[in-house]
C-alpha cells in the first residue's frame, strides 16, 4: 500500500527532505516560534511548582 506524502504542517507545500517535516527553514522557524509563544499547548492542568521541583530533583538523581 502506497501512502500519499504528507505536506508541510505550516503552509501545506510539499515537504523538503532537508527540513522534514517542514518545507523550508522559514516554516520550521514559524513552528518553533509557536512553541515559544505558547501558540501550542499540551492538554492538562498546569503543573504545581512543587511538582516541577520534584521532577528536577529526581532527574538529577537518575
Amino acid at each position: 500500500m502506497t501512502t500519499k506524502p504528507r505536506p508541510c504542517p505550516i503552509c501545506k507545500k510539499p515537504r523538503s527532505e532537508e527540513y522534514t517535516p517542514f518545507c523550508s527553514s522559514r516554516c520550521r522557524d514559524r513552528d518553533l516560534s509557536q512553541w515559544f509563544g505558547d501558540g501550542y499547548a499540551v492538554p492538562g492542568r498546569p503543573a504545581l511548582p512543587e511538582e516541577i521541583v520534584a521532577e528536577v530533583i529526581q532527574g538529577k538523581e537518575d
